[in-house]
């Protein structure tokens, strides 16, 4: 299906990303998430009667069109199925097939190949589907396209799935990664690599790769305290106040030891059921992500823990994150939108202060286990940031 299309400003990263999700290998990753797809199909088919029966139904980034084939099962009268990548093609063959398979599918789905920003006739529907979250719920920048197709195309009292989503953020132990993390900054911090003295570059090698938010499962057991939330609700959320999200938190240490970061992680509500990435729930494709501090805080039982987080919106279709952490009641906190992170911690209350910055879309996966357990770390000795000279 051919729509009429306005100009709209492109993002430099959009041929990359759509180009990535035109793959039949990253569909299947998903796909094959089988926590995210069963629980999309319970959550469409078990509200098929109030959401789906009889209704028209937009489905934002359709991708493999997963979603629009689980509309039509519950009993959508059509689909508009909006895919901006190349896997708009793939969808189209399907339904070009439908005479002789998929039977079910013929007549039911118009696929549309284009940004959701780019279109402005198409019909108003009951019923806006979509999968527009990422890793820590808002990387990619889907969720802006996701409340442009509500405010363009959702009649007034149309229904939204997911309808929010909430992101969770706690204090996390972990010795092993931290130290890990840091071997990659002892690499730099060499004075004779083939004669050369590298050791000018370790604080710069140590910003860049403490910045790196780290995406991957963890045992729920090292959360230091309870989670803080935030929730989105996508029904209400308008796009600039997702370019720009503040989430304080106040936590209360549970146990006596180091906090080396933040662990954070996020659901959605699909229609009264929860998808939820927490570290206690089954694994999905997002996993979870840790934001490692420079220097790892220590904190008693009991003791409060203050700060907020930080989350800009970046031309990389993401985010950059900032966060403050301070120990007990009295210190006080900056202000997250004129942050001071000049160091780690600000002498003299700053003993009980962190301050860290990372770039969600320099996002890594994996470690190198090849450590050096002659430093300091690895028998639970952290240099400090800055000396008191």
């Amino acid at each position: 299906m051919q729509a009429a299309t306005k100009t709209s400003s492109t993002d430099g990263r959009d041929p990359t990303y759509f180009s990535y999700y035109a793959q039949f290998v990253h569909q299947q990753n998903m796909l094959q998430d089988t926590v995210r797809t069963s629980l999309y199909q319970t959550a469409i088919l078990s509200n098929g009667p109030a959401f789906f029966a009889g209704k028209t139904v937009l489905d934002l980034g359709a991708g493999s069109g997963i979603l629009s084939y689980l509309a039509v099962r519950a009993g959508a009268n059509h689909v508009f199925a909006v895919e901006a990548s190349g896997m708009a093609d793939k969808v189209q063959k399907l339904m070009e097939y439908s005479h002789s398979t998929n039977h079910w599918l013929r007549g039911k789905i118009s696929v549309i190949k284009s940004k959701i920003e780019d279109l402005e006739n198409l019909p108003k529907v009951d019923t806006l589907i979509s999968e527009p979250i990422g890793v820590l719920l808002v990387h990619e920048r889907m969720l802006e396209s996701y409340i442009v197709a509500r405010d363009r195309f959702l009649k007034p009292d149309g229904v939204m799935m997911p309808s929010m989503g909430t992101i969770y953020v706690a204090p996390v132990t972990d010795a092993n990664l931290w130290s890990q993390t840091m071997t990659k900054v002892r690499f730099w911090e060499q004075q004779d690599f083939f004669g050369v003295d590298f050791s000018p570059l370790g604080q710069d090698a140590k910003d860049e790769i403490f910045g790196q938010p780290i995406v991957g499962g963890f045992d729920a057991r090292s959360l230091v305290a309870p989670a803080s939330s935030y929730i989105v609700d996508f029904r209400t959320v308008t796009a600039e106040e997702l370019k720009d999200i503040v989430i304080p938190f106040t936590w209360m240490a549970t146990y006596t030891g180091l906090v080396h970061g933040i662990g954070a992680w996020f659901d959605i509500n699909l229609g009264g059921y929860i998808l939820s990435t927490a570290p206690h729930a089954e694994r999905t494709h997002w996993h979870q992500v840790r934001l490692l501090l420079k220097e790892p805080l220590a904190i008693n039982a009991f003791e409060t823990i203050r700060g907020w987080i930080r989350m800009e919106a970046n031309p990389m279709r993401s985010y950059d994150i900032t966060a403050e952490l301070v120990v007990g009641n009295q210190a006080m906190l900056s202000n997250p939108r004129t942050p001071f992170l000049g160091s780690t911690r600000a002498i003299p209350d700053g003993f009980t202060r962190r301050t860290g910055k990372w770039a969600l879309h320099e996002q890594t996966y994996f470690f190198d286990n090849a450590v050096d357990a002659a430093k300091p770390e690895f028998v639970g000795l952290y240099q400090p940031e800055i000396s008191l000279d």
